[in-house]
């Protein structure tokens, strides 16, 4: 499968201090990176939840993702904030919004690719680094719109455009996870890429007694996929938190 990464710059001191014992990963976003509860009952995975399964026990992941946020909402309802008094010189910030923010009929929600988008992920990268961390950008996930005629359709528009932009512009480490999940889930076409997401038969699940078919939302094999494809991202851009890798 075809993977690509760009933009490897960082400061090379604080690479170094990303690793080891103690290193701290914060992650920012919407559902597709969120915790879910009641994993008994509820299938439903974010990949930022199986992120922690990579690392040794030296690594705390804290993730405050959320569901339906977008860069907007996250920093107006205070979040971003709680995020950024706990950073501490050496941790990691990886950030990744863009489903929401598209959402053009909610005014709570959606914003502007070329302007209030983009201010919001520069101020997350501007105030991650004033606290002396390491903000990492990655692309929003592809949703699983396949058409009649089995083409993979795009979902987010300018989005991932203008978050690779900021980190080429700012010299953000990027993981440009929309073109490796849109090649993962070509790979599998229409029908075995369902498993990578929340379709769930009736009966299966006690939470769905009717069923489910998400195609944004991801069971706990499609989260595992996602967190593995965000590894070889870090990989590739060698960064020094991958020292922390199992």
């Amino acid at each position: 499968m075809k993977k690509s990464i760009l933009f490897t710059a960082v400061v090379p001191v604080l690479v170094v201090l990303a690793s080891g014992p103690g290193a701290v990963i914060h992650m920012i976003g919407d559902s597709t990176m969120a915790d879910k509860p009641d994993p008994e009952r509820n299938p439903e995975r974010g990949w930022g939840q199986v992120l922690s399964s990579f690392f040794t026990d030296g690594v705390s992941v804290r993730n405050h993702a959320v569901n339906g946020r977008s860069t907007k909402s996250f920093i107006r309802e205070g979040r971003w904030d709680s995020v950024r008094v706990q950073l501490k010189k050496g941790d990691c910030v990886f950030i990744q919004f863009g489903h929401n923010d598209a959402k053009i009929t909610d005014s709570t929600r959606y914003t502007n690719p070329y302007t209030g988008y983009r201010r919001n992920l520069i101020r997350f990268v501007k105030e991650s680094r004033a606290k002396g961390a390491i903000p990492v950008l990655f692309s929003p996930i592809v949703r699983r719109k396949f058409n009649e005629q089995g083409v993979l359709e795009d979902a987010h528009g300018p989005y991932p455009f203008i978050m690779r932009d900021v980190a080429r512009e700012l010299k953000v480490p990027f993981v440009d996870m929309q073109l490796m999940s849109e090649d993962l889930v070509l790979s599998l076409g229409p029908e075995r890429s369902k498993e990578l997401y929340l379709w769930v038969s009736p009966g299966e699940y006690e939470m769905y007694p009717e069923g489910k078919q998400d195609n944004t939302h991801f069971t706990e094999k499609g989260a595992t996929e996602m967190a593995k494809l965000a590894v070889y991202g870090l990989k590739e851009l060698d960064l020094d938190i991958v020292k922390c890798l199992k």
